[in-house]
């Protein structure tokens, strides 16, 4: 039997990570469908038109807002039992998932109404799959962290894509207008039901924080939070692996985030594809495949390159399929770079998860990890902002994919440079090697 089948099964043999993966599978999958049902009211509605623009400003609506209250959220997830945080995130995004979905019907995706309370699902959807990623280590051994999140990773992405097809298929019996949107929503709101009944089956102090603090008044705990997240950016900026790779994969997040708004654009009524929702799905799905196979290759290639060559060798993978399949700009073409986007896009978030997890104290986990999905928000709008100016209509820029391509190549080299400057002084880089204690892979 392989190092990577012992690994496997050794992680998923644990009856506490199946549970936390029970409550992330369930909720990803509502993700999907809530998703999928707000991108086809929003996006792909038959009555309206996208432009760049308008994607740009739906997309800031959506994902700004959390990268405001993120760091305090993190705050929270270090203060507060993560068991609870999951448990009554889950119920309370099902409730606000059903008064989404009557207003949506009644009001249209644009209402202001309407998109704030999308925006709130968003938000708390990025907290608790914070919560999960710093529930991780409490569930496995810190030796299985590399497989264990490419395990969690897979599963929560299969998920969310299965959520995403149900969507898909739900439109056809539920209809393409916003009432068809609203009743996939409520499908969703009832797996986010499922998900807090599963969260409710883990032990309550199982998942940390290992040391909460006492309760404190509320100006006093508001003061804590501030404190907290200038604790917590010092925390990270003394572990260099970590500090590095939240950098790499943020300048990723931005050239992914302008390469996925191009491809939307690409496949809209008025895009150079034009071939609607189910295009834009088979796309999805093909990336998905891609970041499946990411976490089956992952754990194997960091035990042999380091998690660090590895990040360097699929952004440079990306650089290279980004002109080769990306300037075509047909369907067929589009579905093998989003292949090796999405392989690039998972393989290089289990390696910095997994940085992280193993560089970064529990006490500061929630917050790292919540600073850590804010910059992959502000990232991924500043892309689309980006796109607002620099893609036509169409969604058709051969100056835009080369731009993304060479931002991947000078990713990848000032990655590796940095990493091999500072390889001395860094510990050991996590893999995965049952039996033995975690060293340096490369």
């Amino acid at each position: 039997m392989s190092t990577g089948t012992r690994a496997l099964r050794e992680v998923v043999g644990g009856p506490d990570f199946r549970r936390l993966m029970g409550v992330r599978t369930a909720g990803q999958f509502a993700d999907g469908l809530f998703q999928a049902a707000l991108f086809s009211a929003v996006f792909f509605n038959p009555e309206r038109a996208t432009s760049a623009g308008q994607a740009a400003a739906g997309f800031a609506t959506l994902l700004l807002p959390y990268s405001v209250v993120g760091p305090f959220a993190g705050v929270a997830l270090d203060r507060w039992r993560r068991q609870r945080v999951l448990l009554l995130g889950n119920l309370a995004r099902a409730g606000t998932v059903v008064v989404f979905a009557t207003l949506l019907a009644v009001l249209g995706p644009t209402h202001p109404t309407v998109v704030a309370l999308a925006l709130l699902v968003v938000s708390v959807n990025r907290f608790l799959l914070s919560g999960l990623s710093a529930a991780l280590p409490h569930v496995v051994d810190p030796r299985l962290l590399v497989t264990a999140n490419s395990t969690s990773t897979t599963l929560g992405g299969a998920a969310a894509a299965l959520g995403g097809a149900a969507a898909v298929a739900l439109r056809l019996v539920f209809g393409q207008d916003d009432l068809g949107a609203s009743r996939t929503a409520l499908v969703a709101a009832a797996c986010y039901v499922l998900a807090g009944v599963l969260a409710s089956r883990i032990d309550a102090g199982l998942l940390g924080p290992d040391d909460p603090p006492l309760q404190e008044r509320l100006r006093s705990a508001l003061g804590a939070v501030v404190r907290g997240v200038r604790e917590g950016a010092a925390h990270v900026r003394e572990r260099g692996p970590a500090a590095r790779g939240l950098a790499a994969i943020s300048a990723h997040r931005f050239f992914y985030g302008l390469s996925f708004l191009a491809t939307l654009l690409l496949y809209t009524e008025q895009g150079a594809i034009g071939q609607g929702f189910s295009g834009l799905t088979e796309v999805v799905v093909v990336s998905v495949a891609g970041g499946l196979l990411a976490a089956l290759v992952t754990p194997a290639a960091t035990r042999r390159l380091g998690s660090q060559r590895w990040i360097v060798l699929v952004f440079a993978a990306a650089a290279v399929v980004e002109v080769a399949f990306g300037l075509p700009a047909t369907h067929p073409t589009l579905l093998v770079a989003a292949f090796v986007l999405g392989f690039a896009a998972q393989a290089s978030k289990i390696c910095v998860d997994t940085l992280l997890q193993e560089s970064v104290e529990d006490d500061y986990r929630g917050r790292v990890f919540s600073f850590y999905d804010t910059l992959f928000n502000v990232t991924f709008v500043s892309a689309a902002a980006a796109g607002a100016v620099l893609l036509p209509p169409d969604g058709k820029s051969a100056a835009v994919t080369v731009f993304v391509a060479v931002g991947y190549a000078v990713t990848a080299g000032t990655y590796a440079a940095l990493s091999t400057r500072r390889a001395a002084e860094d510990p050991p880089e996590p893999v995965v090697q049952p039996g033995a204690a975690p060293q340096r892979a490369g």
